[in-house]
């Protein structure tokens, strides 16, 4: 997997530090409030399978088929996990992946070699999630979304031998405002939708620390980030279409969302504190 060669490669660095604090004491070490800045990379894997999925006649029930005046399937040609290329189901472009940056407050609290700690942390990410979907006529529909900004309240636990080095696993509640967009290639139809949206959920992870004296400290970190967003839609009318548009059928116009409200990240990174 892709985040792993750049863990190992983020890795390097941070394995050679403790030579360097070995002259120091480290018997108040990972014990107090600190801050910290970091950054690194957010990679967004493809979600396979992912779909639009469609309410014909508006009643709040996604999973409706968009059928032509003939009774045939409009989205016969499928979907793909990116964003379209083109107007045929032939191949999108991947998710982005992109770098991010962040700041942090913490604390922590030392009972021998065991490290117990709390972190609220807030930054922004520039990895992007898109899925599309191609109809009969041929045109295509892409919904994309990637985070404005993005904030976590984590609780960590670790283990130091003895000060010097922090190993830790970390998880807790997240928080991301996505900013979603939609194109298409249809300019018959009318289409709106609601924009920026408010989307929940946990990150877990883990990581490693060193002290490089006695109140900085470098440290690397991965997180698994996934909230979930049921919220964005794109509403469909008439525009310019004749009533036997598919979109319009069942009830005047159609909503569409994503089949899988998920949106996942694997953040790679490192950082850098200042202890109080």
């Amino acid at each position: 997997m892709k985040f792993v060669a750049l863990l190992a490669v983020s890795a390097a660095p941070l394995l050679a530090v403790p030579a360097f604090a070995q002259d120091r004491d480290p018997a108040q070490d990972f014990n107090g409030p600190y801050i910290s800045i970091g950054g690194g990379a957010s990679l967004q894997g493809n979600d396979r399978g992912e779909t639009l999925t469609f309410d014909t006649n508006r009643d709040g029930t996604y999973g409706d088929p968009v059928n032509t005046a003939g009774g045939t399937d409009a989205f016969a040609p499928g979907f793909c996990n990116g964003a379209a290329t083109g107007t045929a189901n032939g191949g999108c472009r991947n998710d982005r992946d992109g770098a991010e940056f962040f700041g942090r407050l913490g604390y922590d609290r030392r009972m021998g070699n065991f490290v117990l700690g709390a972190v609220v942390e807030g930054g922004h990410s520039v990895a992007r999630d898109s899925v599309s979907g191609f109809s009969t006529t041929p045109a295509s529909y892409t919904m994309s979304r990637e985070a404005d900004y993005q904030a976590n309240a984590r609780l960590r636990a670790g283990y130091t031998p003895g000060g010097g080095a922090l190993f830790y696993v970390t998880g807790g509640g997240a928080y991301a405002r996505l900013d979603n967009k939609f194109a298409t290639s249809n300019t018959v139809n009318s289409f709106a939708d609601n924009g920026k949206t408010n989307a929940w959920g946990y990150a877990v992870g883990g990581g490693a620390e060193v002290m490089v004296t006695n109140n900085i400290g470098l440290g690397l970190e991965y997180l698994y980030t996934d909230v979930k967003d049921k919220d964005y839609v794109v509403n469909v009318g008439a525009g310019t279409a004749p009533a036997t548009n598919p979109f319009l059928l069942n009830g005047g116009g159609t909503d569409i969302r994503r089949s899988d409200p998920n949106f996942r990240t694997h953040s790679v990174r490192g950082t850098l504190s200042y202890r109080f």
